[in-house]
């Protein structure tokens, strides 16, 4: 036994020895580590409180590294505890900034985003300075919250701690100004970054102007950066070809799809998606289905990609097999699918399948309609002429009528020529303070086609008293890589003597085929020569015109229209493409056309 020798004074001064065990020197805090288990190493919370009691009891919580341990494990882990990070954050004696930021990120995460503002705020009250890791979380928090205010001052506190520069730090702040449509001050911080921008700089300018859908500006910007030699990353190159999915630029996507494989091992499924979508909205449905049948890996906004798609196309039945595969591969569909399938339903005139789906949805998958599912059954019954039901369920739907309902009742009226149901959509469309000049121009040539001329007159006189201008119809087509906008008679085109000569030679040839133009969509009042002088030179007819002139021969002629295809027009394309043997796509408002051989895709529903 190891013995020490202790002495005691006594009252009479005299000493005594005592022999006192002497016990083994205590290990230093730092031997127990090498064998506790880390805190990164935990599972649990509940795990977490064991060996958090271990830390207490062995002394090792009071060693600043091994709290800082703690606390990350604790708020950043995905069992974390916000409530338990705080009281280990609370024990420490002076919190730094590392501390400071560790819990504010913890709440950001787990969106408890009032909590990091009000840490951010204790940090300057306790005179702890924020740093570059600080201020992208707490900007964060103000996406989160959309305080603007608070974003713009902490912007302010940015600027005066000299991070104006930091790429990391106002990253942060391009992000939050465009969450905020402050579209023009997130591009003022981009640019202020000048040579400090980092290709995270640009992704996220990108995705500023594709979230605020400024198409255009968001290719500018990839093509800027191609120019300077950055490799453009995978949320850029979806932004872009999500871009030409909008502005129908089928060129520039292929060109985008090309860059992709050239540059990436293989396409993941986000990747795929955006080309999907794109294909799609360009009008190339093969070449969309030809990336999504053989993918690997297929989301349900894969799914949804696909059948919007066909929706779009009026292929209703291929929607529906694909709606099918979803489901037997065990992807449950949620309220986006099911707009896609019952719009591809209303597209295609398929009233049975429709209602199918309808229950299904309501009953076997436990979604609730919402103003959408209701709008594409209004749009069912009312395109198939059931313009009675149309109107029983607008007046049924839990929500009350909606503008997108009642217009899809009021464009059916007009081809079924129904009065009484155009009336009330307009009345309803008023009440609902909704009403534009389109919907005027829909009730006052359903009046003129039944020869009722004063109340034609009237609703224009509305319509135009109540200062509803409408916008004009145009049609654009592009042509080896650029875009050409044509609006009726237009002849503001350098190349417009030669448009003209080309509709006067197809007029022409369409004779041979015992053409006559159809003026019974024209409602002026005018003799029968002046209403074939009105649709002699409709903007799709100038861009069709276009196309046979500066395309090659056999080459698919795209068109892209801000209103819905008139009878006229359908007319004229269907023969069109049978004369000149050319594939002609028309996307108006609601749909795709295909033309071939005197045939359309739409098989005479639209």
């Amino acid at each position: 036994m190891i013995v020490s020798l202790t002495f005691h004074q006594t009252n009479n001064a005299t000493l005594k020895h005592t022999i006192i065990p002497k016990q083994a020197p205590a290990p230093k805090p730092a031997e127990y580590i090498s064998c506790i288990q880390s805190p990164r190493q935990v599972n649990s919370i509940e795990e977490f409180k064991k060996l958090h009691a271990q830390y207490i009891k062995l002394g090792l919580d009071c060693i600043k590294h091994n709290a800082r341990e703690l606390l990350v494990a604790c708020a950043l882990s995905n069992w974390g505890c916000m409530t338990y990070a705080k009281s280990i954050f609370l024990s420490l004696e002076e919190p730094k900034t590392f501390d400071f930021n560790i819990l504010i990120k913890g709440h950001v995460d787990k969106e408890e985003s009032k909590e990091a503002l009000l840490l951010y705020q204790e940090m300057w009250e306790r005179d702890v300075k924020p740093d570059n890791f600080t201020l992208p979380v707490v900007i964060k928090a103000c996406v989160q919250l959309s305080a603007t205010k608070e974003g713009k001052e902490v912007h302010g506190h940015a600027t005066k701690l000299g991070f104006g520069s930091d790429p990391f730090v106002q990253n942060g702040f391009i992000n939050f100004y465009g969450k905020c449509g402050e579209i023009e001050q997130a591009c003022m911080v981009f640019d202020k970054l000048g040579s400090n921008q980092t290709i995270a700089s640009w992704t996220s300018i990108i995705a500023v102007n594709s979230r605020a859908g400024l198409w255009t500006r968001c290719l500018e910007l990839v093509a800027s950066m191609t120019s300077r030699g950055l490799r453009v990353d995978e949320s850029s190159l979806v932004s872009a070809v999500s871009s030409c999915a909008h502005l129908g630029s089928l060129d520039l996507g292929r060109s985008i799809h090309c860059y992709m494989v050239r540059n990436s091992k293989s396409l993941n499924v986000i990747m795929q998606t955006s080309l999907i979508d794109m294909y799609a909205q360009c009008g190339c449905i093969d070449k969309a289905l030809q990336i999504f049948e053989p993918m690997k890996e297929k989301n349900i906004h894969t799914y949804g990609a696909t059948i919007s798609g066909l929706a779009w196309h009026g292929d209703g039945k291929r929607a529906l097999k694909i709606f099918s595969r979803m489901i037997r591969e065990g992807i449950y569909p949620n309220e986006a699918i099911y707009v896609g399938i019952l719009s591809a339903c209303s597209r295609a005139g398929l009233l049975e399948e429709g209602f199918k789906c309808f229950d299904q949805m309501r009953f076997e998958h436990q979604i609730v309609p919402n103003s959408q599912h209701y709008g594409c059954m209004v749009d069912l019954l009312a395109r198939s002429g059931r313009l009675k039901e149309a109107y029983n369920l607008i007046n049924n739907m839990p929500m009350g009528p909606t503008d997108s309902a009642l217009r899809s009742l009021l464009g059916s009226c007009k081809i079924y020529r129904n009065v009484e149901f155009a009336e009330y959509a307009i009345q309803k469309l008023r009440e609902l303070n909704a009403c534009n000049s389109g919907d005027y121009v829909i009730l006052s040539d359903i009046y003129a086609k039944e020869s009722r001329y004063e109340e034609m007159a009237r609703m224009r006189t509305e319509g135009f008293d109540q200062g509803l201008i409408q916008e004009p119809g145009f049609s654009e087509i592009e042509v080896k890589g650029n875009t050409y906008k044509f609006v009726s008679h237009d002849r503001s085109h350098p190349w417009s003597a030669e448009l003209y000569e080309m509709l006067h030679q197809i007029e022409w040839q369409l004779r041979f085929e015992r053409y006559k133009p159809d003026t019974s969509d024209v409602s002026s009042d005018v003799d029968e020569e002046e209403k074939r002088r009105l649709i002699s030179a409709q903007s799709q007819k100038l861009a069709v015109a276009f196309g046979l002139l500066y395309t090659s021969p056999g080459t698919q002629i795209r068109i892209i229209s801000n209103f819905r295809m008139g009878k006229e027009c359908h007319r004229y394309m269907e023969l069109v493409s049978q004369i000149f043997e050319r594939t002609i796509l028309v996307k108006d408002r609601n749909r795709f056309h295909c033309f071939k051989d005197g045939r359309c895709s739409c098989n005479n529903y639209w």
